[in-house]
């Protein structure tokens, strides 16, 4: 019996039984407790005498909210027995990138093995046992990982970014991961060890980057700040003013070319009627001076009106502020105000999750060094089953999830979860997800079923799989569901314990609910396109940024929503959306409040934020310089002088631009590995920045399972990502592979209890379809 079951229990918070030591310094472990404080874990932030420098920026407001802060002094004797005892009936405990429970002393190692219920999750910033610098950074990650040389631009090279993202990424995907170690302790009540590195939280971010042919040198990036999609993308309107045009597929590529008038590209024969080859750099570069003219044509209204008239999504580029203040942010309660006795009265970023029964809470700021000194360590709680090791592959294996979602988040989510063990069927039309073409990657390990959903017949059968189901995932707008009587209601009526985990574009109320939406028009109205560009054109991140975060951070809603259920016998209604997830991506800078520093604004091809943390250019390449401390900071200053001195910088000035343009002169006299050396030499951190073909020849990586060489039907060979966490007791192994558009129609009905006669019957009113399996090619990328 649960925990909460005992003791008749908090109903109303997912994680109310959980007790979290977060051990992490930093950003991207830190934001992970931060997703259990705010579903109601007591999360207590154990902090050394010397406070965590990150702890100071604005972000912190938000990723330490609703903890508690009691510093230990490892050599206090007083605190090791404090910690001794916490961690000995903690349910969780969080190391971040330079953590180590070896640095507390042995006997906390001691306590902590000996807790057989205890989940330690460990977030190293590169490989497990392996990092070519110290501590965490997103800079060094992108770009020693490839990342930063993949996104598109002017001059090319590598590219800084204005948010931190795979820091953010790295912390949301290690929660689900975690929250679903708590779901599989439920069943075995053994605690286990999980990892998710830096290279992890990449990949994540990265599946469509890394989906590619070894063969093939690393493709141009020199293709301005919009990407190398001509119909997904921003365009400049007559009025001097940019929209996001979010036409991708068959559907909408071609629906465009007819309203602006250019069906002379798809007549052309170098298209032949195949929207997608425009995409193709031969074609990109004659197609995309059409669209460009078009829309230069026509005002951003006029323009917004045609793509909304044939259903196209789209949205103007607004600002970080207008975003957080829009009546839509509002409306789904991703704008909240604490108030804060170090800072004032903090507007930040809400929860990105919604669990309709057990949502999040508020109830703390971020607490200051030591605030909670003295706090009594939690007490044993008695545990009256015995533990039932289970050898399976995945901390979610024996649980079902029907995914009905199409083009990246939804079916991604879906990968995400097989990837954590669960058994996840795709539902799809009987025509299969329209973006199956390009979707290779995102929808590896689900196994399809294709039924018309539309159909009574097929409803029905559908009804019949929830009865033996435990989450429903789909992609539709609010009330689409209820249209097609699949909704939590109806599905709460078959099965009362189902999950449902709904994504749309805008989320549950305001004023763009209704509306459509994909990543690149949600990039451009949260912000992220115009603080990138500054006073130069938008700059869309190549990445489907909002996409893949939202894949994780809909895989953790839904084990959160199963943990709860484990613990209270009862399903619930949860949802998500892309709009939540583009404020969540830039809560460090959302962060409103008196004092706060003043925010960065990017620009073309940006390099850098700061001198001591920017791309250089070196004889053979680049390198990526990071302060060891926080950026802007007179130490970090400090170093930079040394730094140029050592290499016969002009310093005389003290003038960092000035210091800067003389650093990046010398730095081109030298190769990248002198270069990285002298810059270790003055204490800071440097990493070659590598293209992609580098790092997917890594050996190391391959080692580490990040990516898997892949056979094609042709017998040519090609990459995707791999092994997307690691479980010390519950490890899912191999490659995941996608079903064709019905492949497993008959194996997941027969699994449901429909016999042959009844399968057939289905088939012949054409509720349901067989299919072969897919073809295992490399799809045209793209973005």
């Amino acid at each position: 019996m649960s925990v909460r079951k005992q003791a008749g229990g908090d109903d109303t918070s997912a994680l109310a039984d959980i007790r979290v030591l977060d051990l992490s310094t930093g950003i991207a472990a830190p934001v992970a407790s931060m997703f259990l404080g705010d579903f109601g874990a007591d999360v207590i932030k154990v902090a050394s005498p010397e406070p965590d420098v990150y702890d100071s920026l604005p972000g912190a407001a938000v990723w330490n909210r609703n903890k508690r802060s009691v510093v230990i002094d490892p050599t206090v004797e007083a605190d090791r027995d404090w910690l001794v005892a916490a961690i000995g009936n903690a349910d969780v405990c969080i190391l971040g990138a330079a953590d180590s429970l070896a640095a507390w002393g042995p006997e906390v190692e001691s306590a902590a093995a000996a807790n057989i219920r205890l989940i330690e999750l460990r977030m190293p910033p590169y490989l497990d046992g392996y990092a070519p610098w110290e501590g965490e950074s997103n800079g060094l990650l992108a770009a020693y990982g490839g990342q930063a040389m993949r996104q598109s631009s002017v001059a090319g090279g590598p590219i800084e970014t204005m948010s931190p993202y795979l820091l953010y990424i790295h912390g949301v995907w290690a929660a689900a991961c975690l929250v679903a170690a708590l779901v599989e302790r439920t069943v075995s009540g053994l605690g286990q060890v999980v990892t998710v590195t830096g290279v992890q939280g990449l990949i994540e971010a990265t599946v469509t980057a890394m989906s590619v042919d070894p063969t093939l040198p690393d493709p141009s990036m020199k293709v301005g700040p919009a990407g190398r999609h001509p119909t997904y993308r921003q365009f400049r309107c007559s009025d001097g003013t940019w929209i996001s045009c979010g036409a991708l597929g068959p559907k909408f590529e071609t629906g465009l070319l007819k309203a602006l008038g250019l069906d002379a590209i798809l007549a052309d024969p170098r298209i032949d009627g195949v929207s997608a080859r425009m995409a193709l750099t031969e074609n990109f570069e004659w197609c995309l001076p059409k669209l460009v003219d078009a829309f230069a044509s026509r005002t951003r209204e006029e323009s917004l009106a045609l793509l909304s008239s044939i259903g196209i999504p789209c949205g103007p580029a607004m600002s970080r502020e207008e975003w957080l203040d829009h009546p839509q942010i509002r409306g789904i309660g991703m704008r909240v105000e604490i108030d804060d006795p170090a800072r004032g009265r903090v507007v930040m970023p809400g929860s990105a999750i919604n669990l309709t029964r057990t949502p999040a809470r508020f109830d703390r700021h971020a607490p200051s060094h030591g605030e909670h000194n003295g706090a009594t360590p939690w007490s044993a709680r008695p545990v009256s089953e015995e533990p039932a090791p289970r050898f399976v592959e995945g901390p979610l294996a024996g649980f079902r999830v029907l995914n009905m979602g199409t083009f990246v988040a939804s079916p991604y989510a879906g990968f995400l979860l097989k990837e954590l063990g669960a058994d996840v069927i795709k539902v799809e039309p009987l025509t299969g997800d329209p973006f199956r073409g390009s979707g290779y990657a995102y929808n590896r390990g689900m196994r399809s079923l294709a039924i018309d959903l539309k159909s009574e017949a097929g409803q029905g059968a559908f009804h019949r799989l929830v009865k033996v189901s435990d989450v429903v995932i789909d992609g539709m707008r609010p009330g689409v569901m209820s249209s097609l009587n699949i909704d939590y209601e109806k599905l709460a009526e078959i099965n009362q314990n189902i999950v449902t985990m709904s994504l749309s574009a805008y989320g549950e109320g305001g004023p763009l609910s209704q509306a459509p939406g994909v990543d690149m028009v949600v990039q451009a109205m949260s912000g992220m396109m115009t603080s990138w560009g500054g006073e130069d054109d938008p700059v869309a991140n190549t990445i489907a940024i909002n996409d893949v975060t939202a894949a994780a951070l809909s895989a953790l809603t839904c084990v959160l929503a199963l943990y709860d259920r484990q613990q209270t016998g009862r399903g619930q209604r949860t949802w998500d959306s892309l709009a939540a997830v583009s404020v969540f991506l830039q809560m460090g800078d959302m962060v409103k409040y008196d004092g706060r520093p003043e925010l960065a604004v990017g620009r073309s091809d940006l390099r850098g934020l700061s001198p001591v943390q920017s791309y250089y250019e070196t004889s053979d390449g680049w390198i990526y310089v990071d302060s060891t401390l926080v950026k802007g900071g007179p130490a970090a200053a400090t170093s930079m002088l040394v730094f140029a001195e050592l290499i016969n910088s002009d310093t005389s000035s003290g003038d960092m631009d000035a210091v800067r343009e003389s650093l990046a002169k010398s730095l081109r006299e030298l190769t990248s590995e002198e270069a990285v050396a002298a810059v270790s030499a003055a204490g800071l951190r440097a990493v070659q920045a590598r293209p992609l073909s580098s790092v997917l020849r890594d050996p190391r990586l391959l080692d580490a399972e990040a990516v898997h060489v892949r056979t094609a039907d042709d017998k040519s060979s090609f990459m995707m990502t791999a092994r997307y966490a690691g479980f010390s007791r519950t490890q899912r192994r191999g490659p995941l592979s996608p079903d064709g558009v019905g492949q497993s129609t008959v194996a997941v009905l027969t699994e449901a209890g429909f016999d042959d006669d009844e399968i057939t019957a289905l088939l012949e009113v054409g509720a349901v379809r067989t299919g072969g399996p897919v073809q295992h090619v490399l799809p045209i990328a793209y973005r």
